[in-house]
């Protein structure tokens, strides 16, 4: 399949993953407010956003992001957009986290996974990472093919789908104990509503 070196691949993914950034910040404010369950949807959008990127890597689409400045803001805009909308959201929402818990619906499962995808394919720095870092792992003959990508980019996927269950498990043990005092499920709230709005700002300053 093209693939070399796929030790090293795997424990420099490794580290990559296990590395404190956007993603894990967002699973880990949705286990810890809402629960484990929350912080198992939002590990199966980021985890979904990571085969969108793939997708795009796969396909040369990346390479759009990486060449043109222009591509790259508008995708870092929208995404930075998204992110402190939802901030916004929480901050002026009047429940509290027990509320919240109480009338959690199907409806707000979806809304979970679907705010991971776009947080991490709305993420353009991602995009330009798997551009980067994936053809250092491919014989130079197969740079051009879309397989040694897609394995590559299902291994990563399934690496980061482990190391945040794990986060997941222990951030929602914090849950249940938090949110059984309403002052901490508000405060809990309001935190991670600045928390997403400071995300925003982070990609919306961010270079390529």
């Amino acid at each position: 399949m093209g693939i070399i070196n796929l030790p090293a691949f795997i424990i420099a993914s490794f580290l990559f993953i296990i590395s404190p950034g956007i993603d894990t910040i967002f699973i880990l404010n949705k286990a810890i407010a809402q629960g484990r369950k929350s912080g198992f949807y939002s590990t199966l959008g980021i985890t979904t956003g990571v085969l969108v990127h793939t997708t795009l890597a796969s396909f040369g689409l990346s390479l759009i992001l990486a060449q043109s400045a222009m591509a790259f803001s508008i995708v870092k805009y929208i995404g930075a957009a998204y992110l402190i909308y939802l901030g916004i959201s929480k901050l002026f929402s009047n429940q509290n986290m027990v509320k919240e818990k109480q009338r959690e619906q199907v409806v707000s499962i979806k809304k979970t996974y679907i705010s991971a995808v776009f947080t991490n394919t709305l993420n353009p720095k991602v995009a330009i990472f798997f551009l980067a870092f994936f053809p250092q792992f491919i014989q130079p003959a197969y740079t051009h093919g879309a397989l040694p990508y897609i394995v590559l980019g299902l291994i990563y996927a399934f690496m980061s789908l482990f190391w945040f269950m794990i986060l997941t498990f222990f951030a929602g043990s914090f849950s249940a104990k938090l949110k059984t005092n309403p002052a901490i499920s508000m405060w809990l709230n309001k935190v991670s509503a600045v928390t997403f709005v400071l995300m925003g700002i982070k990609i919306a300053f961010t270079k390529r």
